[in-house]
């Protein structure tokens, strides 16, 4: 980033900061990851230099030469590794992309119905304060609070009740198997389009650690980040002609201009990173840190909805330790152990200091980290969230953490 220093050294400072709090950090946001050298050499490609309104083939602006060919290979990689006949490569992100399958499916009004936020779901999913509540009739399914897993009862229940134009099916803090040939059979009882939010396990599922959705939902959306391994941005997938019609509307002109083209460059390089075999490995070993991590943190008192997980993705209930998510969460950053607090299910806590703490394994798995390494995190995270105002037991752990991170070089960086 030589240019970058000349130019403007506060934001190359910015980023050369950013760059060692990543190496030296334990991450384990689940929506975060480390992606490739090549992945961030496509980000900050020359292509982010051209416009290009439209899609393959039928653009507003001339000199598409190589961006439609791009585009092309990316949808093409998208629909093959995911085993799909059409994808929209354009969506900046998946809020954006849920709101695009949103315009594509729905009128103004429409019922959807998805999971709650409180229970887990996303906010693009039918919030209050959300598009999703604010444009349509949203309703909520939820889990059961003595299991901790979707009460499909509910759903059924919810959906004939409801008789929902759209049902969505995914999370953003739900640690278990999702069944999407129940939610499909439930969809297809009362008539209505199933979209399966995938984001959080699209490189579980692309790696054969989770059940695809491909042929039970009508439309798959996923970010092209978290287990993905990719930049920011988003894929739409469906086998249906008319349905990539209405999204490749809704995309544009409904909702943007031109895409992201060094995104959708970045997007190909990623999806190619995820055909190869050792991606397999890859995504089994997130999930066996996943259990190795909630394990240990079981075995030092620490309560978890649903009592563990099947994927990438733990959710703590700190409350029998005697302090909050939001507490807890910081104390472990100050010790360079990144995590957020999230809300459990029928949180008695407000939003922003919730009860609970989301884990992830994607980024640490990324460096190299396996069983033993979880089993250190786990006993780190528990002295501070037992003594998280411990000033020297925080710093003894920093320095602990950032020898730890030398010996697992941070992708992309290192």
């Amino acid at each position: 980033m030589s240019h970058l220093c000349e130019v403007d050294p506060q934001v190359f400072d910015f980023a050369q900061r950013e760059s060692d709090r990543q190496r030296d950090s334990i991450r384990l946001i689940a929506s975060e990851n480390y992606v490739s050298h090549a992945v961030l050499e496509a980000t900050g490609s020359v292509f982010t230099n051209k416009y290009s309104e439209g899609n393959v083939g039928r653009r507003h602006y001339e000199g598409q030469q190589l961006v439609d060919p791009l585009e092309k290979l990316t949808i093409d990689r998208a629909t093959s590794l995911f085993g799909v006949k059409y994808a929209n490569v354009q969506a900046y992100s998946g809020s954006p992309a849920n709101m695009a399958v949103c315009f594509g499916l729905l009128d103004p009004g429409d019922s959807l119905l998805g999971m709650a936020l409180s229970h887990g779901g996303h906010l693009t999913h039918g919030f209050d304060l959300n598009f999703s509540a604010q444009y349509y009739d949203a309703h909520a399914y939820h889990i059961d609070t003595t299991t901790g897993l979707i009460d499909y009862d509910d759903v059924v229940r919810q959906a004939e009740k409801v008789k929902p134009k759209l049902i969505i099916c995914g999370s953003s803090a739900y640690p278990r198997t999702i069944d999407f040939a129940r939610f499909s059979a439930i969809a297809k009882d009362v008539g209505a389009y199933l979209l399966a939010d995938i984001s959080h396990i699209s490189g579980l599922v692309v790696g054969g650690m989770h059940p695809s959705p491909t042929g039970l939902a009508d439309v798959i959306m996923t970010t092209t980040h978290k287990s993905l391994r990719g930049p920011r941005g988003a894929l739409i997938l469906t086998d249906d002609g008319e349905i990539i019609k209405t999204i490749n509307r809704a995309i544009m002109p409904g909702l943007q201009g031109g895409p992201h083209n060094h995104t959708t460059a970045a997007i190909a390089v990623a999806l190619l990173e995820a055909s190869a075999p050792e991606f397999k490995t890859y995504a089994a070993q997130i999930v066996a840190n996943a259990k190795a991590l909630a394990e240990a943190l079981l075995a030092h008192g620490f309560e978890m909805v649903s009592g563990g997980t099947d994927i990438h993705l733990v959710l703590i209930d700190t409350t029998n330790k005697g302090i909050s998510g939001k507490k807890a969460a910081v104390a472990l950053d100050k010790a360079g152990i990144e995590t957020n607090a999230n809300a459990i299910p029928d949180d008695p806590r407000r939003p922003m200091d919730p009860s609970g703490l989301r884990l992830g394994t994607p980024a640490t798995t990324s460096r190299g980290m396996k069983k033993p390494q979880m089993i250190q995190i786990a006993n780190w995270i528990n002295r501070i969230v037992n003594d998280p105002t411990n000033e020297s037991l925080i710093t003894d752990i920093r320095t602990k953490v950032a020898d730890l991170c030398v010996k697992f070089p941070a992708p992309g960086i290192e």
